[in-house]
């Protein structure tokens, strides 16, 4: 894979299986709806795919407008500044209603974590951001004007926090927040934080907060039901995720997706009805070599399924 003509400071996670869960073809058109810094594009593009690739962050739209496969007639690369929950319409804007492959990389990409002033990371001081468009509310907006319960309920349902009232009451008495370094001295002060121990306190919250800012799960959910609609009988759809709740998500609309109509226990067994997915993988999981080239990949599961040619449900549209 040559790498020349599009630096790719980071690592994709679960490049191989990924490539090998979609199988491109010279010709295909692929769906890469977390561009990023480009990783799993730029090995599709290897494949001779044609790809189509989403990102609301107008910095990794940005790297990739650079891209020779941008410049081609017609493009290879074919970039959207929107989020992927929006694919079906953005598509249908350049004539594209049917795809061979979608993948998606849920979460905050490297690239936006290892800058500071995006305000992803608590162990990087800089402005309160977390915005992947970089426009709208940011997260500073959110803790400085909102109630304690407020922030609790977002730190629990997000961040899966137990302690997400004392954590939320700590926020709201270390008013005005207006860094990264204030969100997790606040956190850490209401939890306690040893240094040098496995996992920072504050990971929770900045998970937390980061979701809700960017409403990340309802992305996701649009997302799932529009790729049902947009891929083609035998396509590919492959699904990375970083923690339980992005798993959750992808677990049950595939299990859905897939299911065969099984009726009642307690009535005569009736006809099974088609469904518009098959071929559903189990969780597939980094390699112990991976993990330790990629801290990154350890938390990150793969699942991936086959289009039918059943048509999309009515409620994935």
């Amino acid at each position: 894979m040559t790498l020349a003509h599009s630096p790719a400071p980071h690592i994709p996670v679960l490049l191989d299986e990924v490539i090998a869960a979609l199988s491109p073809q010279a010709g295909d058109v692929i769906v890469d709806a977390t561009f990023g810094a480009g990783g799993y594009t730029r090995a599709l593009l290897d494949a001779g795919a044609t790809v189509h690739a989403f990102d609301r962050d107008p910095d990794a739209i940005a790297s990739g407008r650079t891209w020779r496969e941008t410049e081609e007639n017609p493009p290879r690369l074919i970039l959207h500044p929107r989020r992927f929950s929006e694919m079906v319409s953005s598509l249908a804007e350049v004539g594209v209603a049917q795809v061979d492959g979608v993948v998606m990389d849920i979460g905050v990409s490297s690239m936006q974590l290892d800058q500071a002033d995006r305000g992803f990371a608590f162990s990087l001081d800089g402005p309160l951001d977390m915005r992947m468009s970089q426009e709208g509310e940011s997260a500073a907006d959110f803790l400085n004007s909102a109630s304690a319960d407020a922030i609790a309920d977002v730190l629990y349902t997000y961040g899966e926090e137990r302690q997400s009232r004392r954590v939320a009451r700590a926020i709201v008495a270390a008013r005005p927040l207006e860094t990264t370094g204030d969100l997790a001295r606040a956190v850490r002060k209401a939890l306690g934080h040893k240094p040098g121990a496995p996992k920072d306190p504050a990971t929770r919250s900045f998970q937390a907060i980061r979701i809700h800012v960017n409403g990340e799960l309802d992305e996701l959910t649009a997302a799932l039901g529009a790729s049902e609609q947009l891929l083609g009988e035998g396509g590919k759809l492959a699904v990375v995720s970083f923690h339980s709740l992005e798993d959750r998500i992808v677990k049950r609309f595939l299990r859905e997706a897939s299911a065969k109509s099984a009726g009642s226990r307690h009535l005569p067994q009736t006809a099974t009805a088609p469904a518009p997915f098959a071929q559903v993988s189990k969780a597939i999981r980094a390699s112990e070599a991976e993990t330790q080239r990629n801290p990154r990949a350890r938390s990150a599961v793969l699942r991936h399924a086959t289009r039918t040619a059943v048509p999309a449900r009515q409620e994935a549209a």
